[in-house]
């Protein structure tokens, strides 16, 4: 779960990410509301790998973003194939230093900075079986439904000392 910390600059990052990943994050973020698929960041899988961005589209699939801010990022990057059990549609998103053409073509591809992103390449699909998608679909709403509450109790605790937003 994203560490929800109401004084950092991003109160939902855990320092983890570069700050060109957590444009990048903002820009796929912005798209996704404006596509209305819902996106919750940092999300941890059955198989202990953590999705950059995991989102439930309003068809109820499911589809992950890895997003990769640098060349050296992707190619030290192994993982990414495992993420593939765990959604509908893998893409990539990535900022326009990157060169497009280091990511495989059986993915998607985003092209984001802070203020959206466009999908430069549909992913294609690969179906989940309906087992895993219910797993994944109450794992995602879960997952909300803790970091809602989480953001609720900071901002009760910050009321009560006196500070407002």
């Amino acid at each position: 779960m994203a560490i929800v910390d109401l004084h950092a600059k991003n109160p939902t990052a855990d320092g983890r990410q570069s700050e060109r990943a957590m444009l990048v994050r903002r820009g796929v973020q912005h798209l996704m509301k404006h596509m209305r698929n819902a996106a919750i960041s940092e999300m941890t899988l059955r198989n202990g790998r953590r999705a950059d961005l995991i989102c439930l589209t309003e068809k109820g699939e499911i589809w992950i973003i890895e997003i990769k801010s640098s060349i050296e990022d992707f190619r030290v990057d192994r993982k990414w194939p495992q993420y593939r059990d765990y959604c509908d549609r893998l893409f990539f998103a990535t900022h326009a230093d990157v060169p497009l053409d280091i990511f495989p073509e059986d993915c998607g591809l985003l092209l984001a900075d802070r203020y959206g992103a466009e999908i430069i390449r549909p992913a294609p699909e690969h179906k989940l079986a309906p087992a895993r998608r219910k797993l994944l679909t109450l794992a995602f709403a879960r997952n909300a439904a803790e970091r809602l509450t989480a953001a609720e109790l900071v901002l009760e605790r910050l009321e009560a000392e006196g500070i407002t937003f």
